[in-house]
Parts: C-alpha cells; sequence; structure tokens
C-alpha cells in the first residue's frame, strides 16, 4: 500500500492552499498512492481571526474542500484533508477534518475534540477554544488501507482518544498537526511513536512546516510510523533542512497482524474503575 504525505507552509490565501493541494492529489495518484495525507488547517492558516474570518465559511461553501473533492474525483484517489476551518450553523468555527474517497465523495468528517489552550515557555500563547468549537465524537473510516482512526495535533496529548480509536481495531491513525517548534522538539516524535505502539496501529502524521506568513514557525517532520514505532519516514523540518512538500511510503499491511500477535497489547488490555 502506498499513500503520499504532503508537508505544507500554509498561508493565508485559501486559493493559493487549494492549488497546492489540487496540484499534490494529482503527483500523488502518479507517484501510485492509494491515498494522500495533508496537514492540520492545510486550506488556510491564519492566527489574525479577524482577517481569517472572512475566508472561514461554510462547509459547502468552502473553496479548498470543493477543490480536493474535484481533484480527488479526478485522480481517482482518497485524500485525507487533515483539517479546515469550517463555519458551523451557529456561527462558531469547527476545526474539521475531512476523507474523501476517490469519486469526490465526503466519507468521513471528525471535529478536534482538545482545543489547544496553553501558554508555553517561550512566549507563544495560543488559545484554540476563544473561536473554536470542540468537537465530541470518536471517528473511525473503511478505506483502502484499512480501518482509518481520525485525530488532530494536540489530540494526541489524550490517551483516553487513543484508547478508544485502539478498541475500534484501526489500522491506521492519522495525526496531522501543525505543531509548534518549541513542544516538536522534544514531544513529536516521542508521542506519535507511542500512540503507534499502544495501538498497534501505522500513524500517519502529515505537518506544517517553516515560517507562514501569519508569523508564526511550525516543526514540520511529517511522519509515517509503523505498528512497532519504527519511523518509515520522516520529511524533516526547519531545524535540518526540511521543506514543504510530498513524500512517499509503501506500508506493508502484515505488519499489523505480526506486531499485534508478538505484542497482543489490544487483546491483553484491562479496564479499570474509574
Amino acid at each position: 500500500m502506498r499513500i503520499g504525505i504532503l508537508q505544507m507552509t500554509t498561508g493565508i490565501d485559501p486559493a493559493v492552499n487549494a492549488r497546492v493541494i489540487s496540484s499534490a492529489i494529482a503527483d500523488a495518484r502518479a507517484g501510485g498512492a492509494a491515498m494522500l495525507f495533508t496537514p492540520e488547517m492545510c486550506g488556510l492558516l491564519d492566527r489574525n481571526r479577524q482577517r481569517a474570518a472572512e475566508h472561514i465559511v461554510a462547509e459547502e461553501d468552502n473553496p479548498v474542500l470543493a477543490a480536493a473533492r474535484e481533484a480527488a474525483a479526478a485522480a481517482g484517489i482518497w485524500v485525507h484533508l487533515g483539517s479546515l476551518a469550517i463555519r458551523r450553523a451557529d456561527g462558531r468555527w469547527a476545526n474539521r477534518c475531512f476523507v474523501i474517497d476517490d469519486t469526490g465523495a465526503i466519507a468521513a468528517r471528525y471535529d478536534k475534540i482538545h482545543m489547544f489552550d496553553v501558554d508555553l515557555a517561550s512566549g507563544e500563547s495560543w488559545r484554540e477554544s476563544n473561536a473554536y468549537e470542540a468537537g465530541d465524537a470518536v471517528v473511525t473510516v473503511e478505506t483502502p488501507l484499512g480501518r482509518l482512526g481520525l485525530a488532530i495535533c494536540y489530540d494526541i496529548r489524550f490517551p483516553a482518544l487513543f484508547e478508544a480509536l485502539g478498541r475500534r481495531g484501526c489500522d491506521l491513525i492519522a495525526i496531522p498537526a501543525a505543531f509548534t517548534v518549541p513542544t516538536g522538539r522534544d514531544h513529536w516524535h516521542l508521542l506519535q511513536r507511542a500512540r503507534a505502539v499502544e495501538a498497534s496501529a501505522f500513524v500517519i502524521a502529515p505537518a506544517q512546516v517553516g515560517h507562514h506568513e501569519d508569523g508564526r514557525q511550525t516543526y514540520g517532520h511529517s511522519l509515517a510510523i509503523d505498528p512497532w514505532g519504527k519511523v518509515l519516514l520522516d520529511m524533516g523540518g526547519a531545524d535540518d533542512g526540511g521543506h514543504a512538500g510530498l513524500g512517499f511510503v509503501d506500508l506493508d499491511p502484515g505488519r499489523i497482524a505480526e506486531v499485534r500477535a508478538q505484542l497482543p497489547s489490544l487483546a491483553n488490555r484491562r479496564d479499570f474503575a474509574k
């Protein structure tokens, strides 16, 4: 099973970002991929919420989603859009992931559950919950790669979500992100590998990288990790010359059964009273 991973430096113009994604969809299919994975907030990355507001529209009006659906259908490839900023019917925003099938239909949606509300020692302060409404549903979807579990960025720090995904027998878990540099340096690889090991599943983590138009810097290092915790692909980051682009990795579905036979942690799991 070959997949494509798109590492991006998403900007403040959705039209530009849509062209990057559409081109990557075609290139991923030409490279033999069955599915393309993109990062969190791949359609718009803008910390200036007043400026961003004009581009955050209802799902049916989102130009990046429409372009990705059209490109997926034209190429005949599945696409995981890590997330888009979507305006809900109540006016609040959702950080929403979409899985699109090879006909352009939306196969699954997932709204990020855990809001990134932090104050880092570096001076960075983020309050995602000021504008975004948290999701409340665990989501998995059947794909040509197997059962795919959905998470987004900060979700990675909350084991209960991955416990739920593990119980649903996911073959892969997608964890798209726009990780900060300070947290990325110390936690990115550690957390991604841990999630793969505990779920005995592949983890696919497409990431934002580099300096963005809104002034932020993201860590990069888009990853593909096997169920044993082995890193199959690391696309690098701003710290080592990594940049935006498309990468490919071949996944061996038989590896899941091999690991689960050796270390049957899912089967041996016990429940504890609260």
